[in-house]
C-alpha cells in the first residue's frame, strides 16, 4: 500500500488484515522505491499523489522489478488523461477516491487470480488442490485443515516452485512488515515441518525439500 494518508492507510489496513492479505506499507515515493526494489509483491495499490514525487514514475521501477506484480493506480483526481496515462504506463485498474474497500478488494482478487493462476481458483499440482476461494486444501480428494500460515507457506512454495526459497523471504511473505516479532528461522522451520507432516497423511510426495544453508525448494523429483 503505497499511500501518504495515514486514516485513509490505516483503513486499508484493518480491513484487509481480516481478510488474510499480508500488507505492508509506504507513505511517500522513497520509501515504497526502496521496499519494490528489495521484494516481491502480489499486488500494489499506488496512491498518484505522494508528497516527494508522482507515484506514476513508481510504474517503470515496478516493471522492471517483476512484470507479475499487479498494480492499482488509486487518485482523488478523476482527470481521464491520468488514467490513461497510467494503464498505458503498465498499470492493471484505476480506482478514484473516495471507493469502497469491498470494490478494491474484489480488484485485487481478480487481479492476483489473473496473473498469478491464469483465471482459476483452483491449483492444482499433483494429487494436491488448493481451492483458493474457499481456501481448502485436498490431498487425493481428502481435506487437510490447515492454519492461515501454513495455507500462506503452502500458496507461497506453490508460486515459487521449482525455485529456492530462503528462510528470511518465507518470513518476509508470512510475517511483512512484523517478521522481527517472530523468531523467524524457528519459526519457518516449525511452520515448515507442520505442514510436510500434514501433506504426508495422505500419501503425496515430499515435494518440500530443504537445502541445508540455503531455504527450501518445491518440486517433484
Amino acid at each position: 500500500m503505497v499511500e501518504d494518508d495515514r486514516e485513509l492507510l490505516r483503513s486499508i489496513l484493518l480491513y484487509f488484515n481480516e481478510f488474510g492479505y499480508i500488507c505492508e506499507t509506504a507513505k511517500s515515493f522513497s520509501d515504497a522505491e526502496d521496499k519494490i526494489s528489495e521484494h516481491e509483491y502480489d499486488c500494489i495499490i499506488l496512491d498518484l499523489g505522494l508528497p516527494d514525487r508522482n507515484g506514476l514514475d513508481l510504474l517503470p521501477v515496478i516493471s522492471r522489478k517483476n512484470n507479475d506484480t499487479g498494480v492499482i493506480i488509486l487518485s482523488a483526481n478523476s482527470n481521464l488523461d491520468d488514467k490513461v496515462k497510467g494503464l498505458d504506463m503498465g498499470a492493471d485498474d484505476y480506482l478514484t477516491k473516495p471507493f469502497h474497500l469491498s470494490e478494491l478488494n474484489s480488484r485485487i482478487k481478480s487481479i492476483i487470480r489473473r496473473k498469478k493462476q491464469q483465471g482459476t481458483n483452483i491449483l492444482e499440482y499433483n494429487e494436491i488442490s488448493i481451492n483458493t476461494d474457499s481456501k481448502e486444501v485436498r490431498v487425493n480428494d481428502q481435506f487437510i485443515r490447515l492454519t492461515k500460515r501454513e495455507y500462506d507457506l503452502l500458496l507461497y512454495l506453490y508460486y515459487n516452485r521449482n525455485r529456492v526459497v530462503t528462510k528470511t523471504s518465507i518470513s518476509e511473505h508470512l510475517w511483512g512488515d512484523f517478521m522481527d516479532a517472530a523468531d523467524s528461522a524457528d519459526s519457518v522451520y516449525s511452520h515448515i515441518k507442520n505442514l510436510k507432516r500434514k501433506l504426508g497423511k495422505n500419501g503425496p510426495g515430499d515435494y518440500i525439500k530443504s537445502l541445508y544453508g540455503v531455504g527450501y525448494i518445491f518440486k517433484d523429483d
